[in-house]
């Protein structure tokens, strides 16, 4: 299997983050999954893929070519050991390569990228365009006011409550890869899920 990770870049971060991730980095790879990821050397990406690569996994980054035209891609900002490295034309076509290759998500503690990235695959599973599993890391309950977020939409009616049921939040990386392992797809139904009428 292999497992999207989405995660901060920024490597001014609290040390406690970046070794938790990296430590789930090394049980992905223990597990004998690989992983998909952004190609970053830094940050909560850096430390998922140093521990991937510490145990012998599989690393695919996907990069989009303007990192290293606008000099991203020095002082170490792209992982040097990715098994594969997928250059991109643009971000949006970095995302769809990610979004396809993986067979799960995962999402670590991030900023406005991460934000973005986990709302693109639970609004696709909302849409039906893919049925993987979506897991959320809630470090230090780092996502708290986004989960709360969440349930606020379902009250005021603007998200249905069974939107729930299309992602699952943990806070113990072992509880989070046996829930990915033994993943049963829902089915999903969008007039359920979406605060539509059907006709």
């Amino acid at each position: 299997m292999d497992i999207c990770v989405f995660g901060a870049s920024s490597s001014t971060i609290d040390k406690s983050y970046i070794d938790r991730v990296e430590a789930l980095g090394k049980k992905i790879a223990e597990r004998g999954h690989g992983l998909v990821y952004g190609a970053g050397a830094s940050g909560l990406m850096g430390a998922a893929a140093r521990g991937v690569y510490e145990k012998g996994g599989k690393i695919i980054g996907v990069v989009p070519d303007f990192f290293e035209d606008e000099d991203m891609g020095v002082d170490g900002r792209i992982f040097q050991n990715c098994t594969e490295l997928i250059k991109t034309d643009t971000m949006r076509e970095r995302k769809r390569i990610m979004e396809d290759m993986a067979d799960a998500f995962i999402i670590t503690p991030g900023g406005i990228g991460t934000f973005e990235e986990f709302f693109e695959v639970f609004t696709l599973k909302q849409l039906e365009r893919h049925n993987k599993a979506i897991a959320i890391l809630n470090l230090n309950g780092y996502y708290d006011a986004m989960l709360n977020m969440l349930n606020v939409a379902v009250e005021q009616k603007f998200l249905r409550e069974a939107c729930h049921l299309l992602y699952k939040v943990f806070d113990d990386e072992d509880e989070m890869l046996d829930y990915i392992e033994n993943y049963k797809e829902p089915q999903i139904n969008i007039f359920e899920m979406k605060n539509i009428e059907k006709g």
